[in-house]
Order: C-alpha cells, then structure tokens, then sequence
C-alpha cells in the first residue's frame, strides 16, 4: 500500500475518501540522536501518506459535536469509550467522515500492533482502526486524556490534513507525550530532505491548531498540495480551521540534534508539536512541463497561471 518506500517514523495516512491507514516496516538506517524506543513507542517503522480532509478537523469532525463532548477524552480510548450515546450519535452523522476521522485518532493515539473495534449499533457493520505512532499511551490505555496527549494528538491530526485530500508521503518527527521520540533513521532523513512545517494547538479544547513553514518559503514559481503547512510568502491558505502563522523558528524549540521541535509557544500557551518533512519531487514548479493538481490554467510561470496546463478558454 506505499507510495514509496517506508521509513521508521513514518505514518500512513488515508486517501482522502477511503481514508485507511496501515503501518509497515522500515528499510534499514541507523538510528540517530535521541530517537530511542520510549514509553509509547514501537520499535516497529511506520509509514505515512497523508490525506486527512481539513473537514476532518472542523465541528462537524473532531471539535465541538465530535470527541470533546462523545466521552472518549474521559473514559479513554478503548472500546467502552465507543460505547456512549453520545458517540454512536456521532459517528453515525457522517459514517464515513466518522470512520477517517477515527482511523486518524488511532493511528496518531495508539502504538502499532493495537488495534480499536467499533460495530456501529445502526448498521451492524465493523470498523477496525489500527495504531500506528503511540502518541497517546495512558488515553489509549483507558485513562482520561492529558493536556499533553490532547496537544500532540492535535498536532498529528494537524500534520497529516490535507488540502487537495491526495496520498503524499511524508516524514513525521517528534515526541509522544510523555517524551519519548518517534523513532527515526539516517535515511528517512536524507530521503525526506525537505524541511516542511511544524504543527500545533489543541483541538479538544477549541484553543485551535496552527501551522507554520520550518522549510524556505515557496517560490514564487512553487506549489504543493502540502501547502496547510508548507506555503509562500503570499500565500492566504484556506485550511481552516487550520491556521498558518508564519515560520517554526519564532514559536518553537528544537531538540538538541535540531531535528525537531519539542515545544511551540502560541498566545502564551506551550503546546507539544509535530514536525514534518518532505520529498523534494512533492514541492512543484511551474515551467517544468507537468501541470500539477496545483496548477492553474494561464500563460504566466505561477501555480495560479501556469503555462504548463496551458491558456484558459
């Protein structure tokens, strides 16, 4: 089910309307800085293409009418937490949005090798969510969920919504919430070369979710379907409830290896982030001869009148 190859700190995504994730193995790679299986943590690699649709993280999704008021965030993230009113009320508002937002949850919660089974009461038909990064230990395991479990499960969330809702590989960096360090390898690294964005906020408590470039900002001529995260100087993304904030380097700290962030301060509140990284073929260029999913019509060399998708009629 990869795109490419897989690495060790990846997470996979859904497609935008399928939207199942799976967990994989790594390749080979050495481990580096303090990337070290921690409380949380599997030693086993996990991939990612992301494709969350932002409306995954709007009220009619996570906040407001979804996990905040449902029980799971107080009775925890197993199966008696499915058991509510208030949650079979919600996901059977929009089943299928319901089942991407819960196969997100999980995969950015739980560790891989769990797994969550829901059978919807009005329907009869299964769901299985699988774990995949462990963000989340004590939620998954039942207790009620952290300030720090809330943030970084937003910022996961956050990280892997995208606008244009395609499979994009990404690299995911961080730290679960109890500290330990999502795992990662010298050659996710150099694979996933391009520094891309960090995210942030919480979700669960109407606070918001932010996103700022760590990457370069994007060329004039440069577009991605990353751009919630990675975009321009002029650039007004419309991600919401997402919002874009400027550049990782005034909000937030980096780990000692300056691989990562480990904290993000916004509005006076510190907040546990997610960072991210890139292929370099995923950040496009007009004049390449390849109209892109970014690209508009036109006789100009910007994403919005690019001549590769040639004149508009």
């Amino acid at each position: 089910m990869h795109l490419n190859p897989p690495r060790s700190s990846l997470l996979r995504s859904s497609p935008w309307t399928a939207l199942c994730l799976a967990a994989a193995l790594v390749g080979c790679g050495a481990s580096i800085g303090d990337a070290t299986e921690e409380v949380g943590q599997s030693s086993e690699a996990l991939a990612s293409t992301n494709g969350l649709t932002v409306n995954g993280l709007t009220v009619n999704g996570l906040t407001v009418n979804g996990l905040t008021v449902n029980g799971l965030t107080v009775n925890g993230l197993t199966v008696n937490g499915l058991a509510t009113n208030a949650f079979r009320a919600w996901f059977q508002q929009d089943a299928v949005l319901s089942d991407m937002v819960m196969s997100y949850v999980v995969k950015c919660s739980m560790a891989a090798g769990t797994t969550l089974r829901y059978h919807a009461p009005a329907t009869g038909k299964p769901y299985v969510w699988d774990g995949s990064l462990g963000l989340a230990p004590d939620w998954s395991a039942g207790q009620p969920m952290s300030v720090a479990e809330q943030q970084v499960v937003s910022a996961c969330l956050a990280a892997h919504a995208n606008k244009y809702g395609v499979h994009v590989n990404i690299s995911v960096l961080g730290r679960d919430a109890v500290g330990g360090a999502v795992p990662y390898t010298t050659d996710e690294l150099g694979t996933y070369s391009e520094k891309e964005a960090c995210f942030f906020g919480n979700l669960f408590t109407g606070e918001g979710v932010f996103a700022a470039n760590d990457g370069a900002y994007l060329d004039y001529d440069e577009s991605t379907v990353r751009t919630c995260g990675l975009s321009s100087w002029s650039e007004t993304t419309t991600c919401a409830p997402m919002q874009h904030v400027g550049a990782c380097r005034y909000y937030c700290t980096l780990d000692a290896t300056k691989t990562y962030y480990t904290r993000c301060t916004y509005n006076g509140v510190n907040y546990r982030p997610i960072t991210t990284r890139m292929l370099p073929q995923d950040i496009y260029r007009c004049g390449d001869g390849v109209c892109q999913l970014t690209e508009k019509c036109g006789t100009g060399n910007t994403a919005d009148s690019c001549s590769d998708c040639g004149p508009c009629k």
